[in-house]
């Protein structure tokens, strides 16, 4: 049975995710900063039918915390098959790039960009046990340089100052990612659910959480052909789903 790691789980895409990925017959770790939200989240999916479930108690801002729950997935599975770091924040609102301070473009990139690499790098050697491993960082196609700088692109005037860039610079460390470990079996990809109904936006998206979640799950469960180093997005209309950067 594949083990994944999912990093803010208990609500809306990454919770969505994990029934998913759970349905599949995969073994899910409910990554959650609050231990007690995640193990009544899992009581609830448990309720519902739901197996091989369980919440675990990780702070992607905190070394201590995601040191300790490597140490419990290691004791418990030996390895990692999957890691997708799904959790994030927006930030103050609005984003003005005139106005916002250093301090709120610090706490979301705090936790969209190094929270992603302190989970990574310190998952990275339960990863390599694996025989297929996978790394999904969910992004966002506010964080395509290419598309932000098209008048025409639909978002052109959601402009963030904190979030957006964010995204930007996860994209980019997720292509030096994916250079680095070519040689071996890893896929490392970024994945935009869309812009999505959920309490993140104050459910002003368009796409369901369903949907999201099945875009992510598709392109992560990706088998030793798959693509690595690329840019999928829920919200590009063809068969590829491939974003440009």
């Amino acid at each position: 049975m594949k083990t994944v790691l999912i990093t803010g789980a208990n609500r809306s895409i990454g919770l969505e995710t994990a029934k998913q990925l759970s349905e599949k017959g995969l073994f899910v770790y409910v990554g959650s900063r609050n231990l007690a939200k995640g193990e009544k989240t899992v009581k609830e999916l448990t309720a519902q039918g739901f197996q091989n479930i369980k919440a675990i108690e990780i702070d992607v801002t905190n070394p201590e915390s995601i040191a300790k729950a490597k140490s419990i997935v290691e004791n418990e599975q030996g390895k990692l098959d999957i890691l997708i770091n799904n959790a994030g924040i927006l930030g103050v609102n609005p984003q003005t790039a005139s106005e916002t301070s250093v301090t709120d473009i610090r706490e979301v990139f705090d936790t969209n960009f190094f929270g992603v690499i302190n989970v990574t790098q310190t998952f990275l050697d339960l990863l390599r046990k694996s025989d297929s491993p996978r790394i999904s960082n969910i992004t966002s196609g506010l964080g395509s340089l290419t598309l932000h700088s098209d008048s025409e692109w639909k978002y052109y005037h959601v402009k963030t100052a904190a979030y957006g860039p964010s995204k930007s610079a996860l994209n980019a460390y997720t292509i030096t990612l994916a250079y680095e470990l070519r040689e071996l079996p890893f896929k490392v990809n970024v994945i935009d659910p869309g812009y999505t109904a959920t309490d993140f936006n104050g459910y002003s998206g368009p796409g369901s959480v369903e949907s999201a979640a099945s875009f992510i799950v598709k392109h992560t469960l990706t088998d030793e052909n798959g693509p690595t180093g690329q840019y999928f997005s829920n919200d590009i209309e063809d068969e590829t789903g491939i974003s440009p950067w």
